[in-house]
């Protein structure tokens, strides 16, 4: 199964549950094989993360141009 979060490069991911990356930078994704565990603490506290992160209405922080 892949699971896909549409702004996972915004997302922060120290248990590192992200395996998969997709074309952008924006896009990271989850693969889970048959068999395999998540740690479901971690997995839970991402997606939480990306529920905020997409109901804020914001993406990556934009970096200021030099004047």
């Amino acid at each position: 199964m892949k699971l896909t979060f549409a702004k996972g490069a915004s997302l922060k991911d120290p248990a590192r549950l992200f395996n998969s990356s997709l074309d952008g930078n924006v896009r990271r994704a989850i693969d889970i094989h048959e068999g395999e565990t998540v740690k479901e603490s971690a997995f839970k506290a991402l997606v939480r993360e990306a529920v905020a992160l997409n109901g804020s209405g914001k993406s990556k922080p934009s970096k200021k141009a030099k004047s």
